[in-house]
């Protein structure tokens, strides 16, 4: 047989054992499955994307999904059952109309109902609170006084002498929140807000000297709700600067319900705004110093048997100032929508 013949049988040969070797299936393990394919398969797809999947899926999902999903919802149901909502102070109060009072939501504290809607009864104490010295509520905290009494005993109630610090119920600092609190007759200061401040349902059975006194030098405190009765002279009495802020504040029988100080020793301009309040019976609603640059603005409210608004001509000497006109003048006191009967 001649020699090509040979060699290309053989090659013939070759490749057939070849094709035979390739086309037979791969040895098995001792589980059943091969080596470079099912386990292969298995271990880099069936286990590794059973891990993979349930680490980055289960696990990654539980952290974004259900765990961050819970965190953020009940982070979120936290934030929207604290929210202030149409509530004129921004911080530590409830709407306005709410029936809470300030309540846990709003300032951490025990609710003292009430709420700080205008109301025009003093709510009746759920019990009473004498203090032999004034109470401070510090810088940024707050408290609530559970529609309890809260009085000095003995009585630092002197007439229209005027008192100090020390003759107060309470002193609120700066920041500071004071919620339902009913003040007895027996104190000649009522509460001095010696930095911004913010009240709500705040109550005074009979005012002595003064009520509420504002000392901060700048920013807003703000007076939600409550009200006060029989005052011979100031309820709101404004010292320092900024603004004082009043909304559904109930008063009877109250001579000045609000004064800008007109012969302190520190003058400045101030503001206040009044937004749904019911005089019943006094001199004034606001007394300003129109000369300083007082403004007042008084909204929706009703103001029965006394004047809306005064300007004074204050001073810095301490002499008595002097009035130079009653009622709202557009700039000075601006008043919109109130009524003086039938409300």
């Amino acid at each position: 047989m001649p020699a090509s013949t040979v060699s290309l049988r053989n090659i013939l040969l070759v490749l057939a054992l070849a094709f035979f070797v390739l086309a037979s299936p791969a040895p098995k393990d001792d589980n059943g499955s091969s080596k470079n394919g099912s386990k292969g398969g298995s271990k880099d797809g069936s286990k590794g994307g059973a891990k993979g999947g349930a680490k980055g899926g289960a696990k990654g999902g539980h952290s974004d999904g259900t765990k961050g999903g819970h965190g953020g919802a009940s982070k979120g149901g936290k934030h929207g059952g604290s929210g202030t909502g149409s509530s004129h102070a921004p911080k530590g109060t409830g709407s306005p109309s709410s029936g809470g009072g300030g309540g846990s939501s709003n300032n951490g504290t025990t609710s003292g109902g009430g709420g700080t809607g205008l109301q025009t009864t003093i709510p009746t104490p759920k019990g009473t609170q004498n203090l032999a010295a004034v109470k401070i509520i510090a810088a940024g905290q707050s408290f609530d006084g559970g529609m309890q009494l809260w009085d000095r005993s003995p009585s630092t109630c002197k007439g229209q002498s005027e008192g100090g610090n020390k003759d107060a119920v309470f002193i609120v600092q700066e920041g500071g929140t004071l919620s339902n609190v009913v003040i007895g007759p027996n104190n000649g200061e009522g509460i001095h807000c010696l930095g911004s401040c913010t009240l709500n349902n705040v109550w005074f059975q009979k005012v002595c000297e003064d009520a509420i006194t504002f000392k901060q030098q700048s920013g807003t405190s703000y007076v939600n709700g409550g009200g006060a009765q029989d005052a011979q002279d100031k309820v709101l009495q404004h010292n320092g600067g900024g603004t004082v802020a009043v909304k559904n504040f109930y008063c009877k029988n109250c001579s000045k319900m609000y004064r800008s100080c007109g012969n302190c020793k520190t003058q400045s301009a101030r503001k206040s705004t009044f937004d749904n309040i019911k005089l019943d019976g006094g001199k004034v609603l606001a007394g300003i110093n129109g000369n300083l640059g007082d403004t007042t603005t008084i909204t929706n409210s009703c103001v029965i048997g006394a004047e809306v608004c005064e300007n004074f001509e204050g001073n810095s000497s301490g002499a008595e100032p002097s009035l130079k006109g009653k009622g709202p003048d557009g700039k000075t006191c601006v008043a919109t929508g109130v009524k003086t009967s039938g409300c």
